[in-house]
């Protein structure tokens, strides 16, 4: 059974990534179409940082931000963004607070665990492979995290249990405190989208096989 109908399966064990989450979610709309962020520079991520947190203030907790959102607005800093026209947003963003604990939605193993330097892309990051009997083996991978709680590679995990931390500024891409949520197909891994987080416009008629919505896999 393939992604994400396994997860209507009853045998499967889906547990969510954050489970301390109360309320509704702030919804952060980072599409080229929202004028409010013109003003923005997006550069200065401590300031927008501080600027989320005051639109958030007491009411959320949390926050999620949407996939396949246009972004050339808040990419334009990004060379490598720019440079392959890449700016449909392929996760989905889970706002919550710094070194705030993830947990593995299924069981799987860390098939990769790293830092991706440069501002814009993941810096640490763990990609978890996905496989039992009678499903199609796929990843989750989940970016912007902290160096020092990476899990080694190879490592077993239980659906619930955790295995990594929100990074800050200097150790996630310099990035607001978030982790960018994906979902990879095997065919995904294999045209190199465990390195893309945004795709061309181009693109977009694959991603049901490549990277399919995420939002399946997020559990409240």
């Amino acid at each position: 059974m393939r992604y994400p109908f396994l997860l209507y399966n009853q045998n499967i064990d889906h547990a969510p990534i954050f489970p301390d989450l109360s309320g509704d979610p702030y919804i952060l709309d980072l599409s080229d179409k929202k004028t409010m962020l013109a003003g923005i520079d997006f550069s200065d991520q401590r300031a927008f940082q501080t600027w989320l947190e005051k639109r958030m203030g007491d009411r959320y907790a949390w926050g999620v931000a949407d996939y396949l959102e246009p972004r050339k607005l808040l990419l334009q800093d990004c060379p490598q963004m720019v440079a392959e026209n890449r700016f449909y947003h392929l996760g989905l963003d889970i706002i919550v607070p710094l070194r705030t604990t993830l947990h593995a939605p299924l069981k799987g193993i860390v098939h990769q665990a790293g830092y991706e330097e440069g501002n814009g892309n993941y810096g640490g990051y763990v990609l978890l492979e996905h496989e039992a009997e009678g499903m199609d083996t796929f990843y989750s991978l989940y970016g912007h995290l902290s160096m020092d709680s990476l899990p080694a590679n190879g490592t077993i995990l239980s659906a619930g249990e955790t295995f990594a931390e929100i990074g800050d500024f200097h150790e996630n891409g310099n990035w607001f405190y978030h982790t960018h949520l994906q979902v990879i197909t095997r065919t995904g891994v294999q045209k190199g989208f465990v390195e893309k987080g945004y795709c061309a416009p181009e693109d977009l008629l694959e991603m049901q096989t490549l990277c399919p919505s995420p939002l399946p896999l997020f559990k409240r």
